[in-house]
């Protein structure tokens, strides 16, 4: 994963075979363990900064199916909120990946009760690793590459304060360096400018305040950072292609729903889920 990128879907991941795999995700690190399950918001910026798995799993449920599936309130609310689900190797279930396979096979056919199929499976095993113990390591990064630890600091600060006006020098402070070597090393690692970080961070704050509030257009812009309602407007149908508004009638007929309950895929997001796997 070349640089930090965001996208409207829940993800599914799972570490089949070898090594860790180490996401740079909102504001920390999240390192997803050989024979874990991790589960998130992809709005949330997020990026693959180091990898020793083999093989692994994933599958893009898009979001109007995962609001539609009528989930615990204070599990749609800690994956929207930023927070992954993180299943321990303990956890694992002996037919995951076996799961993951017949998923992409699924999903690969133009058969739309194939698909239907995959959905519910891919619903009840989010399900049942909301029930379970998570794991979240949110504590200090300890590998090898300084890089890393420089950008962490950086993003903490960012994911901390993404709602204020925020300087590039406030967040080379938080990492205790000059602003233009900050610049240099933060790119080197996200590759992306800190400002379009940040502006990531707002529009993913922006996604979940549209579908879990009802506050005004303006009022959305604010509370996500935006300096102005135009400036938010123009972010947001550059990286969502729709407006504001035309985001919140789409999404809020998707949520919530019944069990098992399979929403329309809006025209913006992809027109059926994915699943892959890498090797």
């Amino acid at each position: 994963m070349g640089s930090a990128h965001q996208h409207d879907d829940l993800e599914v991941n799972l570490v089949a075979e070898g090594g860790s795999m180490l996401y740079l995700f909102g504001g920390s690190h999240l390192e997803v363990a050989p024979g874990s399950t991790v589960a998130f918001w992809a709005a949330v910026p997020h990026q693959l900064v180091a990898n020793s798995a083999t093989r692994a799993h994933w599958v893009y449920v898009p979001f109007s199916t995962f609001l539609g599936w009528g989930l615990p309130e204070d599990v749609v609310s800690r994956i929207l909120s930023g927070t992954p689900l993180v299943s321990p190797p303990s956890t694992t279930l002996a037919s995951d990946e076996a799961g993951f396979e017949h998923w992409a096979a699924d999903l690969a056919t133009d058969d739309p009760e194939r698909h239907r199929i995959a959905m519910l499976e891919v619903e009840a095993r989010i399900r049942r690793l909301a029930l379970g113990e998570h794991e979240r390591d949110a504590g200090q990064y300890t590998g090898g590459d300084p890089a890393v630890r420089l950008v962490l600091a950086m993003v903490r600060h960012i994911a901390e304060h993404f709602r204020e006006a925020v300087t590039v020098s406030d967040v080379a402070d938080a990492a205790r360096l000059h602003p233009n070597y900050a610049m240099t090393q933060f790119r080197k690692v996200v590759r992306m400018t800190i400002g379009e970080y940040l502006a990531h961070f707002r529009l993913a704050e922006a996604r979940r305040l549209l579908v879990t509030t009802d506050l005004r257009t303006n009022e959305v812009a604010a509370a996500a950072g935006f300096g102005s309602v135009s400036r938010f407007y123009a972010a947001f149908v550059a990286a969502c292609g729709t407006p504001p508004a035309a985001f919140r009638r789409e999404h809020r007929r998707a949520a919530p729903g019944p069990p098992g309950r399979t929403s329309r895929t809006p025209d913006h997001l992809p027109q059926q889920p994915e699943s892959r796997v890498r090797r």
